[in-house]
């Protein structure tokens, strides 16, 4: 009986993110933390993506799912297509949910959203919520976004391609810079969508970050002095960090199946530190000419490796690639990604260096082979190569193309004997340990959620619009 008092006693969070996996495993883990300090948390999930998603029985959370303009199954054409079916059918859906709650036992008292969703707080404020963004990207890239948009200290379409400075950051190449920031043309819908992040910043009552303190400390201090920032992360299940959580061992909602079973087997079957294991996420497309020059490079390596190629991506592997590397390698189309990284077989990540990926080989101290691809994946690697130091960063060709003798050079100094090997791995480890810092109770990204819960709570005996106010 106390328990279910507490539990309707407790703040009740709504969580919304974009329905793609890299935005659903840091918003969803963050779900996790909060209600493990006893808040009720309700993860939106859009009707579309149904049965699709894999979820974990054992999710301390409450999935709710919404209208989004699609029934399951259903798929839009493009990326842009749904996103803009996303945001004409969901503010109606999200409505519903709220006033639905409004008069149940858990009325919502905040709702924290995928930052590119700013209308959401709208949404929300006509209800008399609060709300507050949740950033899946590094703070070091919101600020190039945020100087891109201000248009002063960077100007695009980029005539030049000198270096740039920015207050707290390194000094970048036009390399450096997230792909974005060519101009509009090169990624229309998602250019749009991105630099919607600002369009209500100042409103929002607190701004939620997937990164930690010590990582990216000079930026955040920088950014503290704009907006209320909390970094809370790093985001991934607490078995893999601090360990307090003792059911979180694994994000527990996936869009894609993992070959978890045969993946885990053969990496039992190796050495120690003798694989390099290659994913580039779920979104990253190669082309066929670069997917052929990775493939003999891994092989030129002579290296174990244990290689993601999704299902829509396999036609693209040179046609006697597996028959020559039977003895060396595994390709399969989606792997259980954490527990991959903790194995004790893989010694090296090579990554798009997407941010949910980064901040795991971080967190999992594994040395990193970066091979970005577009949008914050260029910003990410040069921090990742130059500024933490846990890996090296491949170098593109005048063709744009990433040569195979350059990926075997790039894995050897990763994972061969010698001095610039050890430096990394001793980077690698450092920052293993101070994530783990960060999420442990009392560390820095811990205090920040505490903070956040001790807001709500104090926030609990306020009430939503009454119904004759409401819209």
């Amino acid at each position: 009986m106390e328990r279910e008092q507490k539990t309707s006693s407790a703040s009740h969070v709504l969580v919304l993110p974009l329905p793609i996996q890299g935005h659903i495993n840091p918003m969803l883990q963050f779900s996790k933390r909060l209600a493990s300090k006893g808040l009720r948390v309700t993860l939106i999930t859009p009707t579309s993506m149904g049965t699709s998603m894999h979820q974990d029985n054992a999710c301390s959370i409450n999935m709710e799912p919404i209208f989004d303009g699609y029934k399951e199954g259903e798929r839009a054409a493009t990326a842009e297509e749904y996103i803009e079916r996303f945001k004409a059918t969901i503010p109606q859906s999200l409505a519903e949910l709220i006033d639905k709650n409004s008069t149940s036992q858990y009325p919502a008292k905040f709702i924290i959203y995928d930052s590119i969703l700013p209308w959401v707080l709208d949404v929300a404020k006509s209800w008399g919520i609060e709300g507050g963004p949740f950033f899946t990207q590094s703070c070091a890239v919101t600020v190039l976004y945020y100087h891109t948009l201000q248009g002063s200290a960077l100007k695009i379409p980029m005539e030049e391609k000198s270096p740039v400075s920015l207050p707290s950051l390194p000094q970048l190449e036009f390399s450096d810079l997230p792909s974005l920031v060519h101009g509009p043309g090169s990624y229309p819908g998602i250019y749009d969508l991105l630099f919607s992040q600002f369009s209500n910043i100042d409103e929002a009552s607190w701004l939620l970050w997937n990164t930690f303190n010590e990582l990216e400390d000079e930026i955040v201090d920088w950014m503290a002095s704009k907006w209320p920032i909390k970094p809370i992360g790093p985001t991934i299940p607490s078995m893999f960090l601090d360990k307090r959580l003792e059911d979180d061992k694994d994000y527990g909602l996936s869009l894609f199946k993992p070959n978890s079973e045969t993946c885990m087997k053969w990496l039992d079957s190796k050495e120690p530190g003798s694989v390099v294991y290659v994913s580039f996420g779920s979104l990253a497309v190669l082309t066929e000419d670069q997917m052929a020059e990775l493939a003999w490079g891994l092989k030129r390596s002579n290296t174990h490796f244990l290689w993601v190629v999704r299902e829509s991506e396999k036609q693209k592997v040179p046609g006697n690639f597996v028959e020559e590397t039977t003895e060396m390698g595994l390709i399969i189309t989606w792997s259980p990604q954490l527990k991959v990284l903790a194995h004790k077989s893989v010694g090296c990540f090579m990554t798009h260096c997407g941010w949910n990926s980064t901040l795991e080989a971080l967190s999992l101290g594994v040395p990193m082979v970066a091979m970005p691809q577009w949008t914050d994946q260029p910003s990410n690697a040069k921090f990742v190569a130059d500024v933490w130091q846990a890996g090296v960063r491949v170098k593109v060709g005048e063709n744009g193309m990433v040569t195979q003798e350059e990926i075997e050079r790039c894995i050897r100094e990763v994972m061969m004997e010698g001095e610039r090997r050890d430096e990394i791995r001793t980077h690698s480890e450092k920052w293993k340990k101070l994530a783990r810092m960060a999420m442990d109770e009392g560390g820095s990204s811990d205090k920040n959620i505490d903070e956040f819960v001790a807001s709500l709570n104090a926030c609990n005996s306020n009430s939503t619009k009454s119904p004759d106010q409401r819209p």
